[in-house]
């Protein structure tokens, strides 16, 4: 694969002088069609949000499109090809479609609220065959073909939205990894420089990088546009093994949103020491997000600070330059010049300089060690007591972890006492075996028990064995709960006996107490109907059918939580 690293002589020595506002060259590994995919909207492009974005759990995998926050904008295939994939989620996408070019790339569209006739038409037939909402179906090539600007559908809200919006994605189709779609041309207007908040320095000479690693936020100052300095003009005093992390963001105008940015690069006098890219993505690995911000500090304070060194269990590869893991050793007692060179994908560049030193006098300080077992990275780990057992195999950890373990007083409600499975600011990257052993939990409640979080609330789980067994990505505070309770319906536009003639649908609010909605379904004249379901505000419906005959009829919903619980309601109506 050809690589092109023009930035290595460009900005090594250069400084980001505002008349480079719109300097191009970005790092990539790869040549992008240039015009051959259009803006899938009508409306001008405008983001929300842009690929490698710092979310919560992964990183951002496409560009979101603003739909004038509106609902129902018409939706264009990108360029020609044919439908793919087409897809109903219950929260993450929503309602998606995913088509496959023969340029060798697949286009993917998130939130949708409608598609076109004849994807609903796909959709609709799995969803009665299944009997069940959340679908996804593979489509033949050639079963619905599209030309270029054809429109699938609406843009929408649906899924895990937090508003309307288009979430838009290219995607290499052999591999089906996400690559930037700016790439391919299709720009946002962008001429502000990323800002720069602050860096953190990381003293290192623990192998165990935790909560406890000593932390030094430094502030910056901006000197114009673009170019930054440390507020204190001092050198970084270090003694040993440092890393170094810097909290960065974009925004495309004054007062706009907080996107990501395209690169990340540090050098320590002129040598590349680490350089981060967003330029392509593995969903595979994305959750390793975790493990490269300092997620103790993101926990406690909600600043998300990207580490310019890697953890060694972190499978992420958007590292294009990484020297010893990104971990500095200084030889000597010089005063280096460090430097960050920070750009977005229009190429729009900034820099902070600052300078460096070892002193062996300083003295950093030091790591409160708590912990009562070593779990290693790189193999498997175990730990039991008489009423725990927890199982954590060979990659669940980012990096060797100094296990903390204690137990609290049971809780009311519990059936166990509280075990302090370490703490909730150790991230894990998969899941691992936890098992604990109820106290006098009665035999009638056994089918009824799951593990509960101080922090999280439901785990899930189930009873087996003598034990409560679940697999979990968390750490904390755990006891053995049970959920009793079924979930509510409250109807929202029908009752027994009511004329609904003038009514295109029925709605509903559902929600559970503990557990969580497993499954709903809804029946008329005694026939599985498809009733459609929005998470975000608990609404549940369903849109009459133009083949149901007038008349009196009878409904009846039924919705179960993940313990069993079940709610039905029944109401007769006339259409």
């Amino acid at each position: 694969m050809k690589k092109t690293y023009k930035f290595l002589c460009l900005c090594m020595g250069l400084m980001c002088f505002e008349v480079q506002a719109q300097n191009k060259d970005i790092i990539t590994t790869r040549e992008y069609p240039q015009g051959y995919f259009r803006n899938p909207l009508h409306v001008p492009m405008d983001a929300s949000g842009t690929f490698g974005e710092l979310r919560s759990t992964h990183f951002h995998a496409g560009d979101d499109y603003r739909t004038q926050q509106r609902i129902g904008l018409p939706l264009h295939a990108a360029a020609e090809g044919y439908v793919s994939r087409v897809r109903v989620q219950i929260g993450g996408g929503g309602n998606s479609v995913y088509i496959d070019h023969p340029n060798g790339y697949t286009t993917v569209y998130l939130h949708m609220d409608k598609f076109n006739d004849a994807l609903t038409n796909i959709i609709r037939a799995e969803q009665y065959k299944q009997q069940r909402f959340d679908v996804d179906v593979i489509v033949d090539a050639g079963v619905v073909t599209l030309t270029k600007g054809q429109q699938i559908g609406n843009a929408g809200n649906t899924g895990a939205s937090g508003g309307p919006h288009l979430h838009f994605e290219i995607r290499d189709t052999k591999t089906q990894r996400p690559l930037n779609p700016q790439l391919f041309g299709l720009r946002f207007a962008d001429r502000f420089h990323p800002t720069i908040n602050n860096i953190m320095v990381y003293d290192l000479n623990d192998d165990v990088f935790n909560e406890y690693t000593p932390r030094r936020a430094l502030q910056v100052k901006a000197i114009r546009n673009g170019i930054y300095t440390l507020a204190s003009n001092t050198p970084i005093q270090v003694n040993g093994r440092f890393g170094l992390g810097i909290n960065s963001i974009d925004r495309h105008r004054a007062g706009g949103f907080r996107n990501g940015v395209y690169s990340i690069e540090l050098f320590i006098d002129g040598e590349a020491v680490s350089t981060v890219v967003f330029e392509e993505l593995d969903f595979n690995t994305s959750r390793g997000i975790h493990a490269y911000i300092d997620y103790p500090h993101w926990r406690k304070t909600k600043a998300k600070v990207q580490k310019s060194f890697k953890d060694p269990g972190n499978p992420i590869d958007i590292f294009k330059v990484l020297k010893n893991e990104g971990v500095i050793t200084l030889p000597d007692d010089k005063i280096y010049d460090a430097k960050y060179v920070v750009k977005d994908i229009a190429g729009n560049c900034s820099e902070l300089n600052f300078k460096i030193r070892n002193n062996p006098t300083t003295q950093p300080a030091q790591q409160k060690r708590r912990g009562v077992q070593l779990f290693t990275y790189n193999t498997d780990n175990s730990f039991e007591k008489n009423d725990i057992e927890i199982n954590m195999p060979k990659g669940v950890l980012y990096r060797d972890l100094d296990f903390e373990y204690s137990k609290a007083p049971q809780p009311v409600g519990g059936y166990s006492p509280i075990h302090r499975v370490h703490n909730n600011l150790t991230p894990l990257f998969s899941t691992y075996n936890l098992r604990i052993k109820p106290t006098n939990l009665p035999i009638h409640l056994e089918s009824k028990a799951l593990l509960a979080s101080v922090e999280n609330g439901s785990e899930g789980g189930k009873f087996e064995d003598g034990w409560v067994t679940v697999n979990t990505r968390n750490l904390g505070n755990f006891y053995v709960a049970v959920d009793t309770i079924a979930p509510a319906i409250t109807p929202r536009n029908l009752s027994n006996g009511k004329n609904v003639s003038a009514q295109a649908k029925i709605d509903f609010t559902i929600r559970d107490n503990f557990s969580g909605i497993q499954s709903f379904n809804g029946y008329i004249d005694g026939k599985w109907v498809l009733m459609e379901y929005d998470p975000k505000n608990r609404h549940l419906w369903h849109t009459f059918d133009s083949s149901l005959t007038k008349g009196q009829h009878t409904f009846k919903l039924i919705v179960t939580d993940w313990k069993d619980n079940k709610q039905v309601y029944e109401a007769k109506f006339t259409k």
